[in-house]
């Protein structure tokens, strides 16, 4: 376990764990954990073509979970991979870092959108029935830090590449390269054939881990430049 003197050398990391549960309680104490709620109206990232949409959700919306799980393994994630990074990079860096992961995972999303909406958007419902077709838009909002939290994972696994992970319920530990690419391969399964009830922005993972990978790879090119 990391002690108080172990976030001293990690203060992006303690800021976010704090912002985060922060914004859960906020959520769940102003209206309830649902999208009946005006602070995820506000904060969750909407359709482009919904009401609710503001441009501050492409940021707010990494912020927000929806669900105390989600929080929670998000969270674990941020503290067990997100320090590692924090102390290589440096906080400034990694702040940086963080910030554009999650907003490239919510533009990664919008475009998504744009594509699973796409018959929706061209029905009845659009132009007939403006309002049922604008609570469908409020329902499908996202939530969450997991696009950063992946780009974390993706710079983890660039960084320390042959460092062995116990992945539950694989019963032997497994190089971080191999584990990384094969979460991501999950997701790109998942969001081409999801399963039905399956709520998860399989794609602003995908967006987040290309993200955080290339912020590495080039980060990592210019510094041996020096």
């Amino acid at each position: 376990m990391m002690n108080a003197s172990g976030f001293q050398k990690t203060p992006v990391v303690l800021n976010l764990l704090i912002i985060n549960v922060i914004v859960y309680f906020a959520q769940n104490v102003l209206g309830g954990n649902s999208m009946d709620n005006w602070v995820t109206d506000f904060g969750a990232l909407h359709h482009y073509k919904s009401d609710e949409f503001q441009i501050h959700q492409i940021i707010t919306s990494v912020f927000m979970h929806g669900g105390f799980f989600h929080l929670l393994f998000n969270m674990f994630a941020l503290w067990m991979f997100g320090s590692v990074v924090e102390n290589y990079w440096g906080s400034k860096r990694f702040l940086i870092f963080y910030l554009v992961c999650g907003i490239g995972a919510s533009l990664t999303q919008m475009v998504n959108y744009a594509i699973d909406f796409a018959e929706l958007d061209k029905s009845f419902l659009a132009v007939s029935e403006p309002a049922v077709y604008q609570e469908i838009l409020r329902r499908n909002a996202t939530v969450g830090a997991s696009g950063a939290i992946m780009g974390i994972l993706a710079s983890y696994g660039y960084l320390f590449p042959n460092t062995k992970l116990f992945i539950m319920p694989i019963p032997f530990p497994i190089k971080t390269k191999w584990a990384i690419i094969g979460i991501i391969a999950l997701d790109v399964f998942g969001g081409i054939s999801p399963t039905p009830g399956d709520n998860i922005a399989h794609f602003a993972h995908v967006g987040g881990a290309v993200v955080g990978f290339a912020l590495t790879y080039f980060w990592l090119r210019n510094k041996s430049r020096y």
